[in-house]
């Protein structure tokens, strides 16, 4: 089959950073079909390494979208009943000429990652239409508008009011939607939507983080990964550097955090003043900052869908302690697979007995990365994905 795949950004591979579900989807479709990818950059540099692409395509369809030009319009979409959100993708020269390839490129359907780009197909007919929201983002801007102060949360619970609207709207125009766990399947039906959702999980690529025999020392490090512009991740590792950090020092002076991630705001460039705290910023490759980390935390108070920085430690032999949010987007076991905490003083008790004992430690290693190789597995992901396909052929 001849597919266009239209996604909002460009999907570098996993070790590059990025958006690896429609990676991971663009490689696994050009190994059957011929696959055609339209998508958004926010430079020129962007643009070109996203060119790397190509090696799993048949084209790419492109355009520069500066964040100036993105934030004026998703400003401008305020007083409208357009989400602001989706204005900040949009993008008139690449819908036409998405529309001008539609018409010449004989496609048996389009795939479209990511909400936010839906408008693009919804002139584009005939053939198979199916959406990928990965996660209903209306109900993450209805989170934020709980945890910001006003006028914020004014400007949050609007956006989560329209993209509702939105969301619902995009899901009957197309034939087939997935997300990526069953929480999103249930928050999808609340739509109330003719349409049949498919759960594919979020994968990991386990061979690429393959645990590390350096660790066997294990030394009290502890690591965040996630980028750190985006704002559960600063509310998570801001409060856990403020409050249970300090905690978990008193009885390992010698404890070690380390947050990994590119673009840190101020805030939390700020918590490298604390002793023991270490902010690196962007890394190409975040697996040496694993190699001696003794315990990974994921104690985000927001959180939707699967939380790949949790899958990405469970592959690399990292044990890891989540908060209920972060974990339930995880096909993994509390207890067994990973440690689930409810507040700060359960993150100190849990953290510190990891770090103080090798048995735990050990144990929640092995059955972790056991687990993500059973459960979180790209290819049995997209085996479902060749599956709704294949139902459309019939």
């Amino acid at each position: 089959m001849r597919i266009l795949f239209i996604c909002h950004r460009f999907p570098f591979p996993p070790n590059r950073g990025g958006k690896i579900r429609p990676f991971h989807m663009i490689e696994h479709l050009s190994r059957r079909h011929t696959v055609v990818v339209g998508s958004l950059a926010h430079s020129e540099k962007e643009l070109h390494a996203g060119a790397q692409l190509k090696e799993h395509c048949a084209g790419i369809i492109a355009e520069v979208l500066p964040n100036r030009v993105r934030w004026a319009r998703a400003i401008a979409a305020l007083p409208s009943s357009t989400p602001s959100s989706v204005a900040y993708f949009w993008s008139s020269r690449l819908a036409r000429r998405i529309r001008e390839a539609w018409k010449t490129g004989s496609f048996d359907g389009v795939i479209v990652h990511c909400a936010f780009v839906a408008r693009y197909a919804l002139e584009l007919r005939g053939g198979f239409r199916l959406l990928d929201f990965g996660d209903l983002d209306s109900g993450k801007w209805l989170d934020y508008s709980r945890f910001r102060r006003p006028p914020l949360s004014f400007g949050y619970g609007l956006e989560a009011r329209k993209l509702r609207r939105y969301e619902r709207r995009m899901a009957t125009e197309f034939g087939r939607c997935t997300v990526t766990t069953e929480g999103e399947r249930e928050e999808f039906q609340s739509l109330n939507v003719p349409v049949r959702c498919t759960v594919i999980p979020n994968g990991v690529d386990a061979a690429y983080f393959e645990p590390s025999l350096k660790r066997s020392e294990r030394p009290p490090v502890i690591v965040f990964l996630g980028r750190m512009d985006y704002f559960p991740n600063i509310d998570a590792v801001s409060n856990f550097a403020k409050r249970a950090f300090p905690l978990i020092r008193k009885n390992l002076p010698h404890a070690e955090l380390r947050v990994i991630g590119s673009d840190p705001v101020k805030s939390v460039r700020q918590l490298a003043q604390i002793p023991g705290i270490t902010v690196t910023g962007f890394v190409p490759d975040v697996r040496p900052y694993l190699e001696d980390a003794a315990v990974a935390i994921a104690p985000l108070r927001i959180a939707r869908g699967t939380q790949n920085k949790i899958l990405e430690c469970m592959a690399a032999g990292v044990p890891v302690v989540a908060s209920p949010e972060a974990a339930k987007g995880i096909q993994a076991i509390p207890g067994r697979h990973l440690l689930v905490a409810k507040n700060v003083d359960e993150f100190v008790d849990k953290v510190t007995n990891i770090l103080q004992h090798k048995d735990l430690h050990d144990e929640l290693s092995k059955d972790a990365r056991r687990q993500v190789e059973t459960a979180h597995d790209w290819q049995s992901s997209m085996q479902l994905l060749d599956g709704v396909l294949a139902e459309w052929k019939k």
